[in-house]
């Protein structure tokens, strides 16, 4: 009997670990949105999920925004020319960039679960062409959001 509860918790974990999702999101210096882009640039996963930030073009890296991501989530930092898996396991909004490009607009969104803390990530102020890049991000999720 003992065994066959072991058994049935062992199968009960590897379900949910295969239940998880893993996304990739290239860094690229050339994208079908522009120059020096994520891509997605806009990621909505459940807490538990991975993505995958793959260094598809040298030069870039993916780290956390301060302030933007939910107070008791742990920030993260990618070294450049190297992929960096996160698995988010807070609900909110993340906020990332590419630290060498982000007044060129390299950034990227990660929403998981409900986007609760989506107003203080917007607050955040960024340099350069990563303020409309954020506008956008944020528009397009507002509309999803909108939509359901």
């Amino acid at each position: 009997m003992r065994a066959l509860l072991i058994g049935a918790a062992a199968a009960l974990l590897l379900a949910g670990a295969a239940g998880a999702a893993e996304i990739e999101v290239k860094m690229l210096d050339k994208g079908t949105e522009g120059m020096m882009v994520f891509e997605p640039a806009l990621i909505k996963i459940e807490p538990g999920d991975t993505v995958k930030f793959i260094a598809t073009s040298k030069g870039h890296n993916a780290e956390s925004i301060k302030g933007m991501l939910p107070p008791d989530a742990t920030p993260f930092l990618g070294k450049v020319n190297q992929d960096v898996a996160v698995t988010f396991d807070k609900p909110g909004v993340y906020g990332v960039k590419c630290l060498p490009h982000y007044g060129m607009g390299m950034v990227a969104l990660v929403v998981v679960g409900m986007p609760a803390n989506q107003d203080d990530a917007k607050a955040v102020t960024h340099p350069g062409k990563a303020k409309q890049v954020f506008a956008a991000l944020f528009g397009k999720l507002s509309a999803q959001t909108a939509a359901k």
